[in-house]
């Protein structure tokens, strides 16, 4: 798959999944994820999905400063119903990288260990857009995304769809677009806030 080369400047997110060691998927644990991972699963680059990757990028290193996160030991909480404002492809994304599911996932072995079900919560009793708790120690971080700190999708896309839209708007539509996608990862700490529980 060809994609833009700035996917991959974008820092990785490195997990431990205990899971992956115990059925033998390799030997260590360690998964990594990158930007496209994501844009796979989602099936597009754009704010959204980008800020899904930050708020598991930033809220990780909040969550477990030095040490590896462990995926499928976090619980994540999102304020907003799925079909607000696209919160469900954050949670997509989120789910994806922290092993997190609501009803559907992983159900665990028969001792209940490495269960991946019930640990994403939408519609959550939260003060941030997103919360994420470690399910081994409780400690938890909240994080908020504020894209319109530094860009504006609405004005980019209407400037390819509005009534005032010309050929050439429409035209370099797509690298506007992915332009502004970096510009938010390359502004990673204007929109992503940090909240320590």
């Amino acid at each position: 798959m060809k994609y833009l080369k700035f996917f991959d400047e974008i820092e990785t997110i490195v997990l431990e999944d205990k899971l992956l060691k115990f059925l033998g998927v390799n030997n260590d644990g360690i998964i990594e994820f990158n930007y496209i991972d994501v844009v796979k699963t989602a099936g597009h680059s754009c704010a959204t999905v980008a800020g899904g990757y930050l708020i598991a990028l930033k809220g990780l290193k909040a969550l477990y400063k030095n040490e590896i996160p462990t995926r499928g030991e976090i619980k994540v909480e999102v304020k907003k119903s799925p079909t607000e404002e696209n919160l469900g492809v954050i949670g997509c994304v989120l789910s994806n990288i922290t092993g997190a599911t609501t009803n559907y996932g992983f159900g665990g072995i028969p001792t209940g260990k490495f269960k991946r079900r019930n640990t994403l919560f939408y519609n959550a009793q939260i003060d941030t857009d997103v919360v994420f708790t470690r399910l081994d120690t409780d400690k938890k971080v909240g994080i908020n995304y504020k894209p319109e700190n530094i860009v504006n999708p609405m004005e980019i896309l209407m400037s390819a769809m509005g009534e005032n839209s010309t050929l050439e708007s429409k035209k370099t539509f797509p690298i506007r677009f992915q332009q502004m996608v970096k510009t938010l990862f390359d502004n990673a700490d204007a929109v992503i806030e940090i909240k320590h529980g």
